[in-house]
């Protein structure tokens, strides 16, 4: 009867990049989720092995203005925040009135969430908060400047808005296209840049799984034909041996 063994959590982590006798062999690359002590076991084996990310904690930023509808903001905001006392949930609007309303959507939308602690705990976070702007101009500049793992539009041009954005893990456009919906079925990957990272990452691909290797392959004619520069590039680093190894093939 074939054994099954069942392992999570860093201990998997650590399984994956260091191998276990009779069971697996170590890997080359790890990727996927996880929460604080898979992340920081991601972290301990990086170099060992590859890894995607230290993605977490999960984080949303609504751009909405007046024409969105409260209550789904609201939702969308809860939505991230039961997931993790860490989680950040950010609404980031120039209409004191939709502020003012989401707040007191959200007031009800907690007292009946399953989660209740660790949700409110996070909305009160310093990771969570409604920004009021001036504009969409500057909603957008501070959609940017924080780079969320998930970025929903709610605005009268959704789409417009959206493509202004250059920093986000993941673009939700329009009020009926909700973050749950990257989680569990749009196709979207749910592994996302966390913490500003969106700024030079991306969201788990194919490429994670790709590498490249160089090939180098010159004929004498072409060596000879940019030799000399590569050998005043050494000298000017005082590298004359990296040099020399060019110029016994051009002496030849």
């Amino acid at each position: 009867m074939t054994e099954v063994y069942a392992v999570g959590g860093a201990q998997a982590v650590a399984m994956l990049a260091h191998g276990v006798d009779d069971l697996c062999d170590p890997v080359d690359v790890i990727t996927g989720p996880g929460n604080v002590y898979v992340a920081a076991a991601k972290r301990a084996v990086n170099g060992l092995v590859g890894i995607d990310s230290e993605a977490g904690p999960t984080e949303i930023a609504v751009i909405a203005d007046s024409t969105a509808t409260p209550r789904f903001v609201a939702a969308d905001l809860l939505s991230q925040a039961e997931h993790d006392p860490m989680a950040g949930s950010v609404l980031i609007t120039d209409s004191v009135d939709l502020a003012d309303a989401v707040e007191r959507e959200l007031g009800a939308l907690v007292d009946a969430t399953t989660h209740l602690a660790r949700t409110k705990e996070a909305l009160t976070g310093r990771q969570s908060a409604i920004i009021l702007t001036s504009g969409i101009d500057q909603s957008v500049a501070v959609a940017d400047a924080y780079g969320a793992e998930h970025l929903e539009i709610h605005t009268a041009d959704a789409r417009d808005v959206a493509a202004r954005i250059r920093n986000a893990g993941a673009v939700f456009v329009g009020e009926h296209s909700p973050v749950p919906l990257g989680d569990y079925l749009a196709g979207s990957n749910h592994v996302l840049p966390t913490g500003g990272t969106a700024r030079f990452a991306s969201g788990l691909g194919v490429t994670a799984f790709l590498k490249a290797v160089s090939y180098i392959d010159y004929s004498a004619d072409a060596l000879a034909q940019v030799g000399e520069k590569v050998v005043a590039l050494a000298n000017a680093e005082d590298l004359p041996a990296h040099g020399e190894a060019i110029r016994a093939r051009l002496e030849r």
